[in-house]
C-alpha cells in the first residue's frame, strides 16, 4: 500500500497536488497543515499541526514519500523571524519526522527567491543570492534537506524552485492582478517589459509527480513555463481571455512610490492594505528563470499561459478568477 504525506496540503499548491496524486491512484494520502482545508479533497486524511513544533507520534507511519510544501511566503507581510521559524524550523521538523519513520523520499518546495531579483536568465546552475528573509530562509531550508539526504545513501531528494504559480484558489499575485484589471485600475509601474516567469498550478503538480518518479538520488529544478512572459504579455492575455479592461498606461516609478507613502503610514497604524513601495518594487524587478533541468529530463508542458487562463476562467464560471 503506497502512502504519502503532504505537509502544507491544505494550501493552494498542496490542494492541487493532492488532487493530482489521488487521480494518479495514490492509496493513502495524509495532509498536515496548521489550517483546515478550504477545499478538501475526498479521501484525504487531514491532520492539524503546526510544523514549528515537533511532529506528534500520532502521525507516525511508514510513508513512502513526504512532500514538504509548508511555508510562510507572502512578502512583504511578515516579520523577519517568522520566515525562519516556519520555513527553516519546519524543514528541521519534517526531516526529523522522516528520520524517525524511515522515510526515504522527500520533495521540498523552495523558491526562485533564492536567486534574488535579476534581469539575466537564471538556471539551476546560477548561484543563489537571496536578498529577502523569505529567500534566505528557503535557501537555509534547502540545506537542511540536503543534510538529511547525506545521512543515508538510500534516501532520495527533489527540490523544486517555483516562479509565480497561479490558478483556482491562489489568492496571490495573479488574483490581485486580475482584480485590478477587472476594475480598470491597473497601471504598469515604471515599465511594461518586466519579466515575470510563471506557471499553472496543475502543471507544477504534474511536475512534482514526474520528478519524484525519476528516482534520482538528488534532483533540483526550476518551475515555470518555458516562455518568459512579460507583465505586458500577461496583462494582454488576461484582457483577451477574460475580457478585462486593459492597463491604464505606465506610471513612473517615483510617482508610484510617492503615492504609496500614505498607505504605508496607514499600514504602520494597523490599517490593512496591499500597497507599499516594496510590493511596487517587486512588480518592477524581473524574475526570469528557465526550467532547463525539467525539460532536459523529458517533462513536457501540456498548456501555455493563455490555455491555463482559459481553464481558470472556466473553473470560475461566471465569477471572477479566484
Amino acid at each position: 500500500m503506497t502512502q504519502s504525506l503532504v505537509v502544507g496540503g491544505a494550501g493552494f499548491i498542496g490542494t492541487h497536488l493532492l488532487r493530482h496524486l489521488k487521480a494518479q491512484g495514490a492509496e493513502r494520502l495524509v495532509s498536515v497543515d496548521i489550517a483546515p482545508p478550504q477545499n478538501p479533497v475526498e479521501g484525504v486524511a487531514y491532520e492539524t499541526h503546526d510544523i514549528r513544533q515537533p511532529f506528534p507520534e500520532r502521525l507516525d507511519a511508514p510513508f513512502d514519500a513526504i512532500y514538504n510544501l509548508a511555508a510562510v511566503h507572502r512578502t512583504p507581510g511578515h516579520e523577519p523571524h517568522e520566515y525562519y521559524e516556519t520555513n527553516l524550523g519546519g524543514a528541521l521538523g519534517v526531516c526529523d519526522f522522516a528520520r524517525r519513520n524511515g522515510v526515504r523520499r522527500i520533495l521540498f518546495t523552495s523558491s526562485i527567491a533564492v536567486y534574488g531579483p535579476k534581469e539575466d536568465l537564471m538556471t539551476e546552475d546560477s548561484p543563489p543570492q537571496p536578498v529577502s528573509d523569505y529567500g534566505r530562509s528557503k535557501l537555509l531550508a534547502e540545506g537542511v534537506h540536503r543534510q538529511w539526504l547525506d545521512g543515508d545513501e538510500e534516501r532520495r531528494l527533489v527540490i523544486v524552485r517555483p516562479a509565480v504559480i497561479f490558478g483556482p484558489g491562489e489568492g496571490g499575485n495573479f488574483t490581485r492582478l486580475a482584480g485590478a484589471l477587472r476594475k480598470g485600475t491597473f497601471v504598469y509601474p515604471g515599465r511594461t517589459d518586466t519579466i515575470k516567469c510563471c506557471g499553472y498550478v496543475g502543471e507544477i503538480a504534474r511536475s512534482m509527480d514526474f520528478a519524484m518518479g525519476l528516482g534520482d538520488r538528488f534532483f533540483l529544478y526550476n518551475f515555470c513555463f518555458p516562455h518568459a512572459y512579460s507583465i505586458g504579455e500577461i496583462c494582454e492575455t488576461f484582457v483577451r481571455v477574460a475580457g478585462y479592461k486593459p492597463p491604464r498606461g505606465v506610471v513612473p516609478l517615483p510617482l508610484m512610490n510617492a503615492a504609496a507613502l500614505p498607505f504605508e503610514v496607514a499600514g504602520r497604524l494597523g490599517l490593512r492594505n496591499g500597497i507599499d513601495r516594496e510590493r511596487i518594487l517587486k512588480l518592477v524587478r524581473s524574475t526570469r528563470v528557465s526550467p532547463a533541468a525539467l525539460l532536459d529530463r523529458g517533462f513536457r508542458f501540456e498548456i501555455d499561459l493563455e490555455t491555463s487562463l482559459r481553464i481558470w476562467k472556466d473553473e470560475s464560471g461566471d465569477g471572477p478568477m479566484v
